[in-house]
């Protein structure tokens, strides 16, 4: 990769992931980094796209949670710097993996980067999936008690994650696909979900957001 490109992706990129929220911190663009790479070296591509791509793939959380696939893609594609490194036609393309990278998106990713980096994000642990999911129900829905907290938590992980679920795996990567069959076979022990999901409702129910860890 060139250092130059390197270097400014490291000093004024990646940093601005610290004033995000605790979900998308800086550990969080270099798991998708790490991802991304790995998971690259199985198909013909620009291995400087695939970097650039993970770590812009976040970058719209600085402008709002909601469209920040698509102000991340845009704020990529009009980035000053870049334009010296990519053509107009490569830096379409990393554009659109940043828009396609979504989890609840129901098309294909319109390019092999969209699908790298939307595996590279996906990174399924069944532990942080559950986790992830009590600790945004904790901070959006204070006044649900343990019981609802914990039908909450299910039918998300259900919708999400289950056979039937949204998410779309788009390559056939071990780690997720393993991952996956954790949590379909999680699901089906009811009685283990709910115990893993009230202990952790039980420790950082009253606990201030700074320190619940990662969020859904």
């Amino acid at each position: 990769m060139k250092r130059a490109l390197k270097a400014y992706l490291n000093q004024h990129i990646i940093p601005l992931y610290q004033s995000f929220d605790q979900a998308h911190q800086m550990n969080h663009v270099q798991t998708v980094i790490k991802n991304s790479l790995d998971i690259a070296k199985d198909y013909d591509v620009n291995k400087d796209m695939v970097y650039v791509i993970a770590c812009y793939h976040d970058i719209g959380m600085q402008f709002g949670r909601n469209d920040h696939h698509l102000t991340g893609g845009l704020f990529l594609f009009e980035d000053e710097i870049l334009k010296s490194f990519f053509t107009i036609e490569q830096r379409t393309m990393m554009k659109e993996a940043v828009e396609d990278h979504r989890a609840s998106r129901k098309e294909a990713p319109r390019s092999i980067y969209g699908k790298i980096i939307a595996e590279a994000d996906r990174d399924i642990d069944p532990d942080i999936v559950i986790l992830r999911t009590v600790l945004f129900g904790l901070k959006h829905y204070p006044d649900l008690n343990e019981e609802e907290h914990f039908f909450r938590a299910y039918q998300h992980i259900v919708e999400k994650y289950g056979p039937d679920g949204y998410l779309k795996l788009w390559l056939d990567t071990k780690k997720n696909q393993d991952g996956l069959l954790k949590i379909h076979r999680l699901l089906e022990q009811k009685d283990l979900m709910k115990s893993i999901i009230i202990n952790h409702y039980r420790n950082f129910h009253g606990k201030d957001e700074k320190e619940m860890p990662i969020e859904d």
